[in-house]
């Protein structure tokens, strides 16, 4: 296949729809996550693949030994809003047809970008805690979802992503970030309630969609080779801002100029995806 026709595939293939069975939406708002089969085929991870490894490469402000770093440092490298900085990058990050299946799976008729974010575990990269993402969001509603992209086929000795299946609605713990402290304390509240871990490898072109308020974690990566990641963030179009509770929501790092009870309309934040516009 000769590369133009590759690209042109590609293209595609990221912005055309894919059919979501009405199980998973229903499987999705029950259990709070959902891994899916083949959304994107490898040739299209293979595609993008070098040029995210390159930019995170380039970005990547982390350079400490991993025995110096803290468990959150050790944990993965972490590069934000890829988008901005290549336009490869922004091709998978505004993919119609990823922001549609977010879209579809929180039910809701728009969805707007938050941010993209590499997360890339070292060889030798530990855990990754327990946490929700949304304890890191200053958002009014729970419409929010996040799809993980491996790109490389992610045995379970590679630090896959788990989750807690119906932890989506479990409020202990939604005030602690990632760190030991939520390590030990979720696995101590999820064993004491019973929750099921749903931990699986990742073919390469699976993803998961994840909500918000769902806890997950990740195992150290065993192997040789880096876990790399793409993650895409997704928030209903409509939701507002709320007066940060903590530190880490930074309104105008992510939101310039955009105040409590707003809607988060920048530049840095566009509708991905418009069910009204869909001719599909």
């Amino acid at each position: 296949m000769d590369n133009n026709h590759t690209v042109t595939s590609v293209k595609y293939e990221i912005d055309s729809p894919y059919r979501l069975e009405d199980a998973a939406r229903q499987r999705f708002a029950d259990e709070g996550f959902i891994r899916i089969d083949g959304v994107l085929s490898p040739e299209t991870i293979e595609h993008y693949e070098p040029e995210i490894t390159a930019k995170v490469l380039e970005l990547n402000t982390m350079h400490l030994p991993m025995e110096e770093r803290s468990t959150y440092k050790k944990a993965f490298l972490q590069v934000s809003n890829l988008w901005q900085h290549s336009e490869l990058a922004r091709e998978l990050t505004f993919s119609q047809r990823l922001a549609r299946i977010a879209a579809e799976l929180m039910g809701v008729e728009r969805v707007r970008l938050y941010h993209d974010q590499a997360l890339y575990k070292e060889t030798g990269g530990g855990i990754t805690p327990w946490h929700a993402d949304q304890y890191y969001w200053p958002l009014s509603s729970d419409r929010t979802c996040t799809v993980w992209i491996p790109l490389q086929d992610t045995p379970l000795e590679m630090g896959p992503l788990s989750f807690a299946v119906g932890s989506n609605n479990f409020e202990f713990g939604r005030d602690m970030g990632i760190s030991d402290e939520s390590e030990k304390q979720m696995q101590k509240a999820f064993a004491e309630k019973g929750f099921m871990v749903s931990e699986e490898p990742y073919r390469l072109g699976d993803v998961s969609f994840h909500q918000g308020w769902t806890f997950h974690r990740a195992g150290p990566n065993r192997t040789q080779a880096p876990r790399r990641v793409m993650t895409i963030i997704y928030i209903d179009a409509d939701i507002t801002l709320t007066k940060p509770t903590n530190s880490n929501q930074e309104l105008e790092r992510w939101f310039p100029g955009i105040e409590p009870g707003e809607v988060p309309d920048t530049p840095l934040t566009p509708v991905l995806y418009e069910a009204a516009g869909d001719k599909t």
